[in-house]
């Protein structure tokens, strides 16, 4: 049974990233991370993966 995580983006990052992606506006340095932080903090697996 997969268990899936309960961590959901706040809805000023979800708006922040549709804008980036849609290309509507061009992110400042606070905006990439946050939105790195996002991301990290909802990553299931910790760490690097190892190279093959």
């Amino acid at each position: 049974m997969v268990k899936y995580s309960t961590k959901q983006t706040s809805p000023s990052v979800s708006t922040l990233a549709s804008k980036v992606l849609s290309g509507t506006i061009k992110p400042n340095q606070k905006q990439i991370k946050k939105l790195a932080a996002s991301a990290l903090s909802q990553d299931q697996t910790k760490g690097q993966s190892k190279r093959k």
